[in-house]
């Protein structure tokens, strides 16, 4: 072919650019068009999805949707304007779920990191120095180990040993000690009661072993121990004193108590450091004596405490069973023998009918 003159050069350039141009418009025309019905298509589906929430507010999210949202979150800045169903709060809930289940995956067969492991063996050797040498800390006993060639730390050594099993034994000799000699024992012991304007009140008593008879009761709002020790001599006139007191390591039973206690003529026996079984019939006592009494009323001032201590002690003398005595009052309360179905039963209130006596009529 020949070489087109310049004339048909210029034309054909000219029809080359007016159809590109043709193109250009047409595809901006279909653009336009799609973006409308894109829009419409998504009002559509808004006001579906509206309608759905109505009837149900709470829909469930199977996990590849929770999956979807989690995804949704990281590629799209815009996804909590599209959200309806679920808030933003909830996706970020589903993103931390997703972030756990992923790591936990992850290390499922990686190393545990920290400090290692203490083996059976290692534990019941411990066990085994902590009950043959009583006295021995956790210092001494790390240097045992250590002198057998074992990798353990001190602190490792002192959580083992605060884990101990301890020997039945001491327990077991106190307990026959307090059941052979009941008759001979008394203890002492504190209790709090808040007031009406948020003060505390200290409740001290002496409780008898035998008959779990209160031989002391009384109120103040500023213990010392200048006063426990005259309520001491209240506690034991006239040569009354039983021959041990078991009391626990409070400070107000410091030792000028305990001098005092031994003037008397009593053998003080004071319980272990955290201990309290040791010196359970007090214990017990107080124990009763919350769940009868202040646990029901709101002491306005000592006056009214003392009175309602009052109260409660003749009741817990005179009228209320307890299990350890078989049932029986500690005053030893007269047990009805001609009762029968047609017996008439009155009830007596106490403490302004938070409790109640019953006899029969006469």
């Amino acid at each position: 072919m020949g070489i087109l003159p310049p004339i048909w050069r210029l034309f054909c350039y000219k029809w080359r650019m007016l159809r590109s141009l043709k193109l250009l418009f047409v595809l901006a025309l279909r653009s336009c068009c799609s973006r409308r019905d894109l829009l419409l298509e998504n009002l559509a589906l808004r006001q579906q999805l509206a309608v759905l929430k109505q009837k149900h507010p709470h829909p469930r999210f199977a996990a590849p949707n929770k999956l979807f949202w989690v995804i949704l979150r990281r590629l799209w800045p815009g996804w909590k304007q599209a959200l309806i169903l679920v808030q933003p709060e909830t996706v970020v809930r589903w993103h931390r779920a997703g972030f756990k289940l992923y790591w936990t995956w992850l290390s499922r067969h990686r190393n545990r990191a920290g400090r290692k492991c203490v083996s059976r063996e290692l534990r019941e050797l411990i066990f085994r120095m902590v009950a043959e040498n009583p006295t021995w800390g956790a210092p001494r006993i790390h240097g045992e180990l250590k002198m057998l060639g074992y990798d353990i730390s001190e602190r490792s050594v002192l959580r083992w040993m605060r884990k101990a099993p301890r020997s039945p034994e001491p327990a077991k000799r106190w307990a026959v000690f307090l059941s052979n000699h009941r008759e001979a024992i008394a203890a002492m012991d504190f209790f709090t009661v808040p007031t009406l304007t948020f003060g505390v009140l200290y409740c001290f008593f002496v409780i008898a072993h035998d008959r779990r008879r209160i031989l002391h009761c009384n109120v103040t709002k500023h213990p010392t121990s200048a006063w426990v020790v005259q309520q001491l001599r209240e506690a034991f006139p006239y040569d009354t004193a039983p021959r041990y007191l078991i009391f626990d390591r409070g400070s107000l039973f410091n030792k000028e108590v305990i001098d005092t206690i031994k003037d008397f003529g009593i053998q003080p026996r004071r319980t272990s450091f955290r201990s309290p079984w040791q010196n359970g019939v007090a214990e017990r006592w107080v124990g009763n004596c919350r769940r009868d009494l202040p646990d029901h009323v709101i002491v306005l001032n000592e006056r009214h405490l003392k009175r309602l201590m009052d109260e409660y002690v003749r009741y817990y003398h005179d009228d209320r069973t307890l299990l350890g005595l078989e049932k029986q009052t500690p005053s030893g309360r007269e047990v009805a023998t001609d009762s029968d179905a047609d017996s008439r039963v009155i009830a007596m209130p106490r403490l302004g009918g938070l409790h109640h006596r019953y006899d029969l009529a006469a």
